[in-house]
């Protein structure tokens, strides 16, 4: 709305300043410091309602932790403060006919509103299961058909494809076609030729290979999505953890927006260029914002719960974002601890039902999701069960495995950064 307002101010009345909302730094910066005062000033204010009304959640039985932290009576639906500080700058400062801000908004609301239907179940119906898993995997389905389908029939969602040139002295340089396409082309990480097109996998289908290809990358698209916003969800169970790792992966996706939206950045880098992706930066920095105001709050001790509202909301927002700028291939390694979470689950699961079915009492970790393992005492295993991985033998405080767990993504979002040039 202010991107409007001061557009027109400047294009009538030429007001010295109002061209400033023409910048993407400005308006990045604009988006970073607004949802930072919404979440920190207005997000205190939100707890403390929250404290007023006794919306809280059982997190944590000190029984379980070795360093007897009980977590009980700590607000949840934290989220609600993280979905706000996203919107609200958003809608200020960003363009809203952006076909990628609009599928971007849509993420945000609809995750948004599947989480908070969870945690509504639990708080005030009391019911520790919340929303029944299959409706969250419906509603995750649903919006990566609602993503895949926009993406393939919007007119505004194009890209110009890298083309090598060799020069008289054998120097290679990479240049855009001048045309823009529609095409289903991601980037493969670590490749030369690092561009795979979706439509290639379906070849063999000849004249309907295209339209082939559009359904198997809407099919990537619903994996994608409910992959990473169920492995933000088994993320969040301490301190800061999932805000933390989320900012970090955020930024990472910022950055690759942004050089993917400059076509001399994309030239260098060797990456396709997508015109308009330039608002994802505007929307990643709300984001970015939000989560650290949202740390605030959330750090050790932990005043406030994001709860599904939050995770689900993040995981789905890191998830649609790698998906526009044709990244999602690069989301097995930024986002390796949410990978990790998932298949710690998935393992602990299989390898239980399998001793199930024998007669046998077995794990493989000591409590899933593995950030878990690192704090949980042995002595809380139910006798006559047996566990495959109890090291280390030291545990950990929860703080120091949130910090860990950070500097490991880290190292992650900067192996996924210098992806771009290793090929």
């Amino acid at each position: 709305m202010l991107y409007y307002l001061f557009k027109w101010l400047d294009t009538m009345f030429d007001i010295p300043g109002a061209g400033m909302f023409g910048y993407i730094s400005f308006r990045a910066l604009m988006a970073v410091l607004i949802a930072l005062i919404i979440s920190t000033v207005w997000g205190g204010h939100f707890i403390q309602m929250l404290k007023r009304r006794q919306l809280t959640e059982t997190q944590r039985d000190a029984r379980i932790d070795p360093f007897g932290v009980n977590k009980v009576g700590v607000p949840t639906m934290g989220g609600v403060i993280i979905i706000f500080a996203i919107l609200i700058p958003c809608l200020l400062v960003g363009k809203l006919e952006n076909v990628y801000m609009q599928l971007m908004l849509i993420t945000t609301i609809w995750l948004g509103s599947l989480g908070f239907a969870d945690d509504y179940i639990k708080t005030f119906r009391h019911d520790k299961e919340g929303l029944h898993g299959k409706f969250k995997v419906i509603g995750q389905v649903g919006l990566g058909l609602i993503v895949g389908l926009t993406l393939f029939l919007s007119p505004q969602v194009v890209i110009r494809e890298n083309i090598e040139v060799k020069e008289p002295d054998g120097k290679v340089t990479v240049v855009h076609a001048a045309k823009e396409i529609k095409a289903t082309q991601t980037t493969i990480p670590f490749m030369k030729s690092n561009n795979l097109d979706y439509a290639d996998l379906t070849a063999f289908m000849g004249k309907h290979a295209r339209v082939a290809g559009w359904i198997l990358f809407v099919l990537v698209t619903i994996f994608v999505v409910t992959a990473v916003s169920n492995g933000a969800n088994l993320n969040d169970g301490m301190d800061g953890m999932c805000a933390g790792n989320s900012a970090i992966i955020g930024a990472t996706l910022g950055i690759l927006a942004y050089v993917s939206s400059h076509i001399e950045y994309a030239g260098y880098l060797n990456i396709m260029y997508i015109p308009g992706s330039e608002e994802l930066v505007i929307f990643i920095c709300a984001f970015i914002g939000s989560l650290i105001g949202f740390l605030w709050y959330n750090a050790y001790p932990a005043q406030v719960f994001m709860g599904d509202t939050g995770s689900l909301t993040i995981g789905g927002i890191i998830a649609v974002t790698a998906i526009i700028i044709h990244k999602e291939l690069l989301i097995p390694i930024l986002c390796g601890i949410f990978l990790v979470e998932n298949l710690s689950v998935i393992l602990q699961r299989f390898y239980y039902k399998a001793g199930k079915r024998k007669g046998v009492k077995q794990r493989l970790f000591k409590r899933t999701p593995i950030h878990d393992h690192f704090r949980t005492s042995p002595s809380i295993i139910e006798e006559g069960c047996s566990v495959v991985f109890t090291k280390p033998e030291q545990l950990f405080h929860e703080s120091k495995i949130t910090v860990r767990f950070w500097i490991i993504t880290i190292i992650l979002a900067a192996i996924t950064i210098i992806t771009l040039k290793i090929r």
